[in-house]
């Protein structure tokens, strides 16, 4: 059980960076852009997202929304960047890997913690963990790396006229959900590590099988 403090580190560390990636991935919080134009965008901000593109408007853009006007990227828009559905598909696949890791993670504790010494398993089930950890960070570090890139260098996107947003905003900022994306990459990338340096101890009582 001594040997196995760090993979018990990384079940804590990978359980939170996995929530924090759910997080980051429900947030419409990527990119907020400031415009200049504010007859429909009435607070001169818009918030870009993964999924969707926000902005508070006191006219009636949309039936059902009088204030806070939402469109979601439903389907293949060619106006819409491909990062944009790599992002959607690289997030799906994090949350996927990541629930995979704290599985294995999770069997491999409970057969140190009830005493089960199946070296094999358990070594395997932490290296399976280590990868499936590694992996869930590298596919949540691309959307953002590639989000971060986008708001340094103010780089517009063409949306239809039906979402009411300009191509290109007068400057942007990143918003929450790239921090936040970023705590959940080293999170995960801690997590795969500290379960690949699994050791199984080597002790003359013990019956490897």
């Amino acid at each position: 059980v001594s040997t196995s403090r760090l993979q018990l580190a990384a079940f804590a560390l990978g359980t939170v960076g996995w929530i924090l990636c759910a997080i980051s991935m429900g947030l419409v919080e990527w990119r907020v852009w400031h415009v200049n134009n504010t007859t429909i965008i009435s607070s001169g901000i818009a918030w870009v997202g993964i999924w969707k593109v926000c902005f508070i408007s006191y006219l009636h853009v949309s039936p059902g929304y009088k204030e806070q006007f939402c469109h979601k990227f439903s389907g293949y828009e060619s106006a819409i960047p491909h990062e944009i559905y790599a992002a959607q598909g690289l997030l799906l696949i994090a949350m996927l890997m990541g629930l995979l890791a704290l599985a294995a993670t999770i069997f491999a504790l409970r057969n140190i913690y009830m005493g089960i010494t199946h070296k094999t398993l358990i070594t395997r089930f932490f290296l399976a963990a280590g990868f499936f950890y590694i992996l869930a960070g590298l596919c949540v570090l691309i959307p953002v790396s590639w989000n971060f890139y986008s708001v340094t260098h103010n780089q517009s996107i063409a949306f239809p006229p039906s979402y009411y947003m300009p191509s290109s905003p007068a400057a942007q900022e990143a918003g929450a959900a790239i921090p936040i994306g970023i705590v959940a990459v080293i999170l995960l990338l801690l997590s795969g590590t500290f379960s690949l340096s699994y050791r199984f101890p080597v002790t003359e009582n013990i019956i490897m099988k």
